[in-house]
């Protein structure tokens, strides 16, 4: 499965850290950091980290 997300919307909220973190985290400047292919079991937590982006900057793309 293949994640994007629109750095240009996200505000570094972490909610997606917090509901996949084997996908999001943070980095030592309070960045997003992510994994831009991840393994297909991880999708229900993947979508769930979209679906609580505030801003929506999270895209499953395959």
């Amino acid at each position: 499965m293949k994640i994007e997300v629109d750095y240009d919307l996200c505000e570094n909220h972490a909610q997606c850290v917090f509901a996949a973190p084997d996908a999001f985290r943070m980095n030592a400047s309070d960045e997003l950091e992510f994994d831009a292919e991840v393994d297909d079991s991880l999708r229900e937590d993947v979508q769930s980290a979209a679906d609580a982006c505030p801003v929506q900057a999270i895209r499953i793309t395959g």
